[in-house]
């Protein structure tokens, strides 16, 4: 049996957390929710939904993975072996789902990083992100080809996610996040202090933080407060729980649940600055109202702020700053999606974690392929919706029901306690036991809800079931099989630290 690894540092592992936490989504996709949905009054369903789901459950998965030591399926199995095909679920569908999609948008952004240099987008940077970039097809049924540029820098995106998580927890994951971290929040300071010297750049923060208290009567509002910090955490990954493994048996668990958290949260906030002031020179430079020159997600990233920055004084330097930013949040998060599945193999079959490192970037690399071609915008579209809208939100009412009801909430809760600084109450009991997942299953009926309505994007159905049910089933039953294979190790009936 392998000597399970440790972090180096309570430091290492709290960036790594963050590492993970922060995504593409925190750049692209925060100020753009906060932005519709009602500006600065925006903050109060956010912080509700922080205070109630995102650190509540961040502290169940930092919690578990750290008394049960082990990662997702290992964890769940020592609660109960019926349920060690949950924590599967989670590893599996996130890296061969999540994982080949989410390589190559970072691959785009290496693209963008290379054209920022020169502007190479041109005049019309839609045009050219939809037709010279992606030469998109017409649907998802038309695959067409594989854009080269798209492939390699791909390729590239793989091979760095498999040196470092080859390397191991201490010389590969913690090392490479002391890193990138410093490295993101340094180069998203220089972007927000040098965009807000910018022409306009009061009103895109007008635009971004005004509140408009009257957007909070909304139920949307709150569904998508309380969905973008499930996301935004990395919860239901399985990834927070291999992270919180590898802790020395004396860690201040909820302590790190926060600051995970709070900086995840606050970063998000901070690099919406840069993105709306940025927009407000555009509009201002084009005699527009912010409105009609903000996007949304991909839009933003590949569209809007091209254009911005092909108006501003030193866009191609800001240009490459921004798409480093996105290059390095990206892969902060894409190896730790692979360091949860790595783990996870290792735990159960005694493999050696270089060797499967190594398989799994390659079937990765290939899986990542289909996402690389013409229609491969299309294919990302419908998996993503369905892993993020479904997987991930059953994997956290499913996490939240086990621990609260058949592990017993008390037994982490007092094992949380013992070393941690903030001590939690009973009141987190019933957060785990009865809110999180009312909540959580309150996103999930909404999300089928608009399902049964019309099919998601206008797509059609055989597209729907093929590529977003069908990718579901299939992930299911490859957890199945692997929760059903016997264990190599003597893991699974050694208890926790709590005992059992």
């Amino acid at each position: 049996m392998q000597k399970r690894e440790q972090w180096k540092s309570q430091l290492g592992f709290l960036l790594a957390a963050v590492g993970s936490a922060i995504g593409l989504g925190n750049i692209w996709r925060f100020s753009y929710m906060a932005y519709s949905n009602g500006g600065g009054a925006f903050l109060i369903p956010y912080i509700t939904a922080l205070l109630t789901v995102g650190i509540p459950l961040l502290i169940l998965e930092f919690g578990v993975g750290h008394e049960r030591i082990g990662s997702a399926p290992l964890a769940y199995a020592k609660i109960h072996k019926g349920w060690e095909w949950l924590g599967w679920w989670a590893v599996v569908f996130v890296m061969f789902g999540i994982e080949l999609y989410y390589t190559v948008i970072i691959g785009w952004c290496v693209n963008y990083f290379l054209l920022s240099f020169d502007l190479g987008w041109g005049t019309d940077p839609k045009a050219f992100f939809f037709g010279d970039f992606l030469s998109l097809s017409d649907g998802p049924s038309k695959i067409g080809q594989i854009r080269t540029p798209i492939f390699f820098a791909t390729i590239f995106v793989w091979f760095l996610n498999w040196l470092i998580v080859y390397r191991g927890i201490q010389k590969g994951v913690e090392l490479a996040n002391k890193i990138f971290m410093p490295l993101l929040f340094v180069l998203t300071a220089i972007l927000v202090f040098w965009s807000l010297t910018l022409k306009g750049a009061g009103e895109g923060i007008k635009a971004y933080l005004t509140p408009d208290f009257s957007k909070l009567s909304s139920p949307k509002v709150w569904i998508d407060a309380y969905s973008q910090i499930f996301f935004t955490l990395s919860l239901g990954f399985g990834i927070m729980i291999a992270y919180a493994s590898y802790l020395p048996a004396k860690s201040d668990i909820s302590k790190n649940a926060v600051l995970t958290s709070v900086l995840n949260c606050g970063y998000s906030l901070f690099a919406g600055f840069a993105v709306f002031s940025v927009l407000g020179y555009m509009a201002i430079t084009e005699g527009k109202p912010v409105a009609e020159v903000v996007d949304k997600s991909i839009g933003l990233a590949f569209v809007a702020y091209p254009k911005a920055l092909s108006l501003m004084p030193g866009g191609s330097l800001f240009g490459a700053i921004f798409f480093l930013c996105l290059v390095v949040a990206g892969i902060s998060s894409s190896i730790s999606i692979i360091e949860a599945f790595v783990s996870a193999y290792v735990d159960k079959f005694n493999a050696n974690r270089r060797k499967v490192a190594t398989v799994i970037s390659v079937l990765g690399a290939l899986g990542s392929i289909i996402f690389t071609t013409q229609g491969g915008l299309f294919w990302l579209d419908i998996v993503d919706h369905f892993l993020t809208n479904y997987g991930l939100i059953v994997v956290g009412i499913f996490e939240s029901i086990l621990v609260g009801w058949l592990f017993k909430a008390d037994i982490l809760r007092e094992h949380i306690n013992r070393y941690s600084s903030i001590r939690i109450g009973r009141w987190w009991n019933g957060l785990i036991r009865l809110f999180v997942p009312i909540a959580l299953g309150v996103l999930l009926i909404g999300a089928l809800y608009r399902e049964v309505q019309s099919p998601y994007e206008g797509y059609s159905w055989g597209a729907i079931i093929l590529l977003g049910v069908d990718w579901i089933l299939f992930t299911v039953i490859i957890a199945v099989v692997f929760a059903l294979r016997p264990w190599k190790t003597g893991h699974r009936q050694a208890g926790g630290r709590s005992g059992d």
